[in-house]
């Protein structure tokens, strides 16, 4: 039997018909500050010790082509095809494990390391959208979250169609 591999990362998929974060609090000086999409996919990711930067295109090939979004005749399609907007979420607590009545995230990358794969990974889903033709007609965006810092998330879904997808 194949020893099962370790886990790079772990990302919770959304298809969403519109999501909005808030990436900074409000404070006395200013407002909150949200970034939002409409029709697309949310994607929550959490790097793990020992990813390295070639994870991060065999995340976005896989999370970006993998047919999980409703076309309009009820198909599933990727959110390239669709074509749809992406918000990306980090999400440290999906590394949590359970230890008696609390969490632990021993699993976790540190957070300079994170830091970086997150910056790529969001870097390279920009690209790709910029590269579909059919993205750049529609003026779907990539949106995300800022690192290591809690966020509000707002979500309207057409399902709820959520999926847990690990590399």
């Amino acid at each position: 039997m194949a020893e099962k591999s370790e886990c790079l990362a772990r990302t919770v998929v959304q298809q969403c018909v519109r999501a909005r974060l808030q990436v900074k609090p409000p404070d006395e000086e200013c407002e909150a500050q949200w970034v939002e999409i409409e029709r697309g996919m949310v994607i929550h990711v959490c790097f793990f010790k020992g990813a390295q930067p070639d994870v991060v295109p065999k995340l976005v090939n896989s999370l970006l082509n993998v047919k999980l979004c409703e076309a309009d005749s009820g198909k599933r399609v990727s959110v390239l095809e669709l074509p749809g907007s992406i918000l990306i979420v980090p999400q440290a607590t999906l590394g949590g494990k359970l230890k008696g009545r609390s969490m632990q995230y021993h699993s976790n990358i540190g957070k300079e390391d994170g830091l970086q794969l997150y910056s790529n990974f969001v870097s390279q889903c920009e690209k790709e959208l910029t590269a579909s033709s059919k993205c750049s007609e529609a003026g779907v965006v990539v949106k995300c979250g800022t690192y290591g810092n809690r966020q509000v998330l707002s979500l309207d879904t057409n399902g709820p169609y959520t999926h847990i997808i690990e590399f």
